[in-house]
């Protein structure tokens, strides 16, 4: 849990991005739609399905999930993910748009949960070129627990002995050589999405790369 928010503000932001996001999806083509994300090999849709996957997902379900595909997560993900997406792109959509205000995840780090959406939602916008942005205060909070931990990802490692700050809000953290930038570009390159390095600047950016 985030140390300045509580749980509900947390999620409250969660269902915020999450509406976003689905109105940002709402005019795209079935071109547009089969784009390869920032998110490895994943087009734009199924990152919308892996959303809506880990929305409905409890713990109970993701522990039989994970244990049916012997803890290989690759294959755990894509069945969920293959579960939740739709006969076309539209219903694909409409199953996002169901989970819009869903607090359902399979464990109880809800920065982690915000981060799934804040990340994910600019795995897509930045391929498709939407300009689109989370807010500020959600990105901050996201970055800050990025920065706290490896959580999914090696954020925390990432950036040891490096000086974080964001240009455009209150994110600063650690000591050491400066990597400054947005702080969705932070908080990107920190989840491991290196095409965001473009978009820092310091002397510890190239430490920082090394290790993504």
């Amino acid at each position: 849990m985030s140390n300045t928010m509580s749980r509900d503000e947390l999620w409250a932001m969660a269902h915020a991005e999450r509406a976003a996001l689905a109105d940002d999806l709402a005019d795209l083509t079935d071109r547009q739609w089969a784009v390869r994300s920032l998110c490895g090999e994943w087009t734009v849709e199924e990152v919308v399905a892996h959303l809506t996957a880990a929305a409905s997902t409890g713990r109970i379900r993701w522990l039989v999930s994970a244990f049916g595909a012997r803890f290989d997560f690759e294959k755990h993900n894509a069945r969920r993910l293959a579960e939740h997406r739709g006969a076309t792109p539209a219903e694909t959509l409409d199953r996002f748009r169901a989970i819009i205000t869903s607090t359902t995840a399979p464990f109880g780090h809800t920065a982690a949960w915000l981060g799934e959406v804040v990340v994910h939602g600019q795995d897509i916008r930045r391929p498709l070129g939407l300009p689109s942005e989370p807010s500020i205060e959600a990105v901050t909070e996201v970055a800050r627990f990025f920065a706290g931990r490896d959580f999914t990802v090696r954020s925390h490692s990432a950036i040891e002995d490096l000086r974080l700050e964001a240009t455009d809000g209150p994110f600063a953290i650690g000591s050491g050589p400066l990597v400054s930038g947005t702080t969705i570009a932070l908080t990107m390159t920190m989840a491991g999405r290196t095409a965001y390095c473009d978009d820092l600047t310091g002397p510890g950016v190239p430490t920082l790369r090394s290790r993504l």
